[in-house]
């Protein structure tokens, strides 16, 4: 049996490792020059009820990737608002080791290789088209291309593309090919009744931040700065469509953890 994945986020790696050890040949596609995706920036694992799903894929023999978060791991039971007992991987080392162990297991990773759109038959999809005209058969196809994009909805709902790990300008925008397959994509919606996502992180080098800030960020992995009365715009969170940061403790502070680099 073939199957192939297309997005290399942490679901799609997953969905590979899985179909690899049922015995499956597995190719796995991802449109940028990297794997994990938003991955490289969030740096955070087994906060609140993640803790349980971690432990419950280590026992059920899925937790490969969940134990190289936790290998590299800068700091473990952190607690800021909306979070308890988090841990904080390093993003700067956390791809190499999953690509490697993806590698290891057998399995065929192709980056910078562009899915565009499907060819469907009776219902069931046949192949997977590429930017460059190929088409890819397989047994099963997995989607794992994630919610992001493509780059209009960013522009309009969100940040726009700055700093933004998925560098679509240079890689192409995401393509929902579960909605080429007549499949519509679940949308998100923020307490103003708009679609679309809006990202209140950022990544620092930590290079560029104070000797004091960068020295309580190694020893406790967190940072808490608080925002001028002047400046709270609790207006902002209503732009956002994860309640576990639309807190009113993210207006009120700047909250840095360390992830290798300051979140």
């Amino acid at each position: 049996m073939k199957v192939v994945v297309i997005g290399g986020g942490w679901g799609g790696c997953s969905a590979a490792l899985v179909a690899k050890k049922i015995g499956a040949e597995v190719e796995l596609y991802e449109k940028t020059d990297m794997l994990l995706g938003l991955g490289n920036v969030g740096g955070i694992i087994r906060n609140n009820g993640r803790y349980t799903a971690a432990e419950e894929l280590i026992a059920l023999g899925a937790g490969d990737l969940v134990e190289i978060c936790d290998s590299t791991s800068r700091h473990t039971n952190v607690y800021f608002p909306g979070n308890d007992h988090a841990s904080l991987y390093d993003v700067n080392k956390i791809e190499p080791l999953v690509k490697k162990k993806l590698e290891d297991e057998g399995i065929n990773i192709f980056l910078r290789t562009r899915a565009i759109d499907v060819k469907c038959s009776e219902g069931k999809i046949e192949s997977v088209v590429l930017s460059d005209g190929t088409s890819i058969n397989a047994d099963v196809f997995i989607e794992a291309t994630g919610s992001t994009g493509p780059m209009g909805n960013c522009l309009k709902y969100g940040n726009g593309c700055v700093m933004c790990i998925l560098r679509c300008p240079c890689f192409g925008p995401r393509v929902s090919l579960s909605a080429r397959a007549g499949i519509p994509d679940l949308q998100g919606m923020r307490a103003d009744d708009i679609f679309g996502a809006m990202s209140g992180s950022c990544k620092l080098m930590k290079e560029t931040l104070s000797e004091e800030i960068v020295k309580e960020l190694d020893e406790k992995g967190l940072v808490i700065l608080k925002v001028p009365e002047e400046d709270v715009n609790m207006d902002k969170l209503k732009s956002k469509v994860c309640q576990q940061y639309a807190l009113k403790e993210f207006a009120e502070n700047l909250i840095l953890l360390d992830t290798g680099n300051a979140r």
